[in-house]
């Protein structure tokens, strides 16, 4: 595999592309496009990313295979979606927790598209047992629950994002202190990046910085969960 060099400087206008051109027949006469300007370089990166984030913890999994590993498919699933468009026209990587494919874990996440590249780190749309286990222990665990999220230099570059009831939760009260983070359905930070970034060879070691600095995020949540950090 090439050693990775940063995103070629024709990945973001490709991704535009696919958007502005997002159907079987126009990808198809593109493949090699995307080999070249996506598929190739972001295995590059994966695997480039390996080392460090073996650094930041030895339970998360940078996988470089095209298919079943840390780069997320192109393909959509439209089987229930009103969006019958067939691609993605983004770059999505998930650096998942070694237990990922039998527990709903926290993990790390890279997105890149022409309108807005974040890295993110956190878990989405976790199913009711997980969520329910993350709402219990920021109950019983309130201060160690406002030191993770209010810890610098992680609250000044990250905000917490995702989908909140608009009601309480089951079993807590309206005016709990922290009733705005027990109604959240998703504990994932995210933090933008300059598009321009992708492109040199230092993306990597700006990428697993971020990743730290989500650690207390992801220490608190991993140990919710009950998996290791």
């Amino acid at each position: 595999m090439a050693v990775f060099e940063g995103f070629p400087d024709g990945t973001l206008p490709f991704l535009a592309e696919l958007k502005a051109n997002n159907n079987k027949a126009w990808f198809n006469d593109n493949k090699a496009r995307y080999e070249a300007l996506v598929r190739e370089p972001a295995l590059a990166f994966i695997e480039s990313v390996g080392p460090g984030l073996a650094e930041i913890s030895l339970h998360f999994r940078a996988i470089p295979k095209k298919v079943g590993g840390s780069l997320m498919r192109v393909y959509r699933d439209t089987r229930f979606a009103k969006d019958k468009t067939p691609y993605k026209t983004n770059i999505g990587i998930q650096f998942r927790h070694e237990l990922g494919k039998d527990v709903h874990a926290p993990g790390f996440y890279l997105h890149i598209e022409p309108e807005e590249c974040f890295v993110g780190a956190g878990i989405w749309h976790p199913e009711s047992k997980e969520l329910n286990l993350i709402r219990t222990f920021i109950d019983d665990n309130p201060a160690a629950w406002k030191k993770a999220v209010q810890s610098a230099p992680f609250a000044r570059q990250f905000q917490l994002e995702g989908d909140s009831l608009k009601r309480p939760p089951r079993g807590f009260i309206a005016d709990h202190p922290l009733i705005d983070d027990l109604k959240r359905k998703d504990f994932i930070a995210i933090k933008s990046i300059p598009a321009d970034s992708i492109h040199g060879k230092r993306f990597t070691q700006s990428v697993l910085k971020d990743f730290q600095k989500t650690d207390p995020l992801m220490r608190y949540l991993c140990t919710a969960l009950n998996v290791n950090y």
